[in-house]
């Protein structure tokens, strides 16, 4: 239980949800009574525009000035079905997109406009008016999932458990069975190079080479199901981050297909892994941690024949708490509602932003820094740092926190 004193007196304004842009320079956030967007690094407000009315979903273009918009919470700003496209240069709605169905998700560039529906995808090109380009029918999607790189767009498919990847330039699809139950988490690393997903059970983040959809590594989060709040990619595509509702950051080193294996710091962690190879071999004690090679934390049980697979999984080589105070906000639905961002099963009727906010949403800053933010009253910042030890272990440090809705 937080016991600790509040440094700031509790504000009336409750965040709804929280989107990074592609680079994670900055996240915008939507407000019971609006829109916010701040600067990664600081913590700093950057703009602030009130509506007197809800933003369910808010999503940056770049560094542009423009931001997709979809109304939410209990005195939603626009009908949720609609996207609106908001230049903030002009501090005015650009476009608007209408749908039969809640519009769940949306993704941003600057040739396309992803608008994610509760059963399908559609993609429009960025114009005014915006015009259709294609359309994708998917399973039940609820969630909004749906990721874009330059090159690639990924979303689930129409069988339960299945990852749709669409090469955008030629509109091929291929069809990734990514799990055998549905998928509550999808990420594109920066380069579009490499797709990591996870199901409802949470246990498993498996990591695919877009480019021939070929499963490269299977990491285990943990033995106990979880709801994954979020998975993100350092900007190198060499490190998984990952949230989940045990509270928990974990990270992973990730193969990538494309990258140089002859770096300092591949080399010394592949020294590593031979000297827990042979302390496992010999016996030797682990701590259990997984403290610098994720391949360690059974230790000699991993070398025993006919043990189940997951003393033999690939674990994180770091992890560290983070922050999910439960809200009881009037917008969160008193608490008894279902988390949106959180990647908990919410009907079509459902209203974005009436249900529990969104928390644990990574955002990599570096290549060994990263953010996690939440949502909800308690809105907080939090930094952390991935740092090597004398003895070669990487551990993952909170640098700070900030609770940032006392800016606006």
């Amino acid at each position: 239980m937080n016991t600790r004193t509040p440094l700031e007196n509790p504000s009336a304004t409750v965040v709804l949800s929280i989107a990074f842009n592609d680079d994670c320079s900055c996240f915008a956030v939507g407000l019971n009574t609006g829109f916010c967007i701040f600067h990664s690094e600081t913590c700093s407000l950057r703009t602030a525009r009130d509506f007197n009315a809800g933003v369910g979903l808010v999503q940056m273009m770049g560094k542009a000035n423009y931001v997709g918009l979809v109304g939410g919470g209990r005195q939603p700003k626009f009908a949720a079905n609609k996207l609106i496209i908001w230049d903030d240069l002009k501090s005015k709605a650009a476009l608007e997109i209408s749908a039969l169905t809640p519009v769940r998700g949306v993704q941003l560039s600057k040739e396309h406009i992803v608008a994610v529906l509760q059963n399908s995808v559609r993609v429009y090109k960025f114009a005014k008016p915006p015009s259709l380009l294609s359309a994708y029918e998917t399973a039940n999607n609820p969630w909004g999932l749906c990721c874009l790189s330059p090159k690639r767009l990924a979303f689930p498919g129409r069988t339960t458990g299945h990852v749709q990847l669409v090469e955008i330039a030629t509109g091929n699809v291929s069809i990734i069975p990514a799990h055998t139950s549905a998928v509550k988490a999808i990420q594109l690393s920066p380069d579009g190079e490499l797709l990591a997903t996870a199901s409802e059970t949470g246990t498993l983040i498996r990591i695919f080479a877009t480019s021939s959809c070929a499963r490269l590594v299977e990491l285990r989060r943990g033995i106990d199901p979880a709801t994954i709040f979020s998975l993100a990619f350092n900007p190198s595509g060499t490190l998984l981050a990952c949230t989940s509702d045990k509270s928990t950051l974990h990270i992973f080193d990730v193969p990538h297909p494309t990258k140089r294996a002859g770096s300092q710091q591949q080399q010394q962690h592949q020294q590593f892994q031979q000297q827990q190879q042979q302390q496992q071999q010999n016996g030797g004690p682990s701590d259990g941690s997984g403290g610098g090679d994720g391949r360690g934390k059974w230790g000699i049980l991993s070398k025993i024949p006919m043990m189940p697979r997951m003393f033999s999984d690939v674990y994180s080589f770091a992890s560290a708490p983070f922050e999910v105070d439960d809200d009881n906000s009037e917008e969160s639905g008193g608490g008894r509602g279902v988390n949106i961002g959180g990647l908990l099963p919410v009907s079509e009727s459902t209203t974005l932003g009436t249900s529990k906010p969104p928390k644990g949403v990574v955002g990599w800053v570096g290549e060994d820094t990263l953010l996690v933010v939440g949502a909800g009253k308690d809105a907080r910042w939090e930094r952390f740092v991935v740092r090597e030890a004398s003895d070669g272990r990487r551990h993952c440090v909170r640098e700070g926190w900030k609770r940032y809705l006392a800016n606006p």
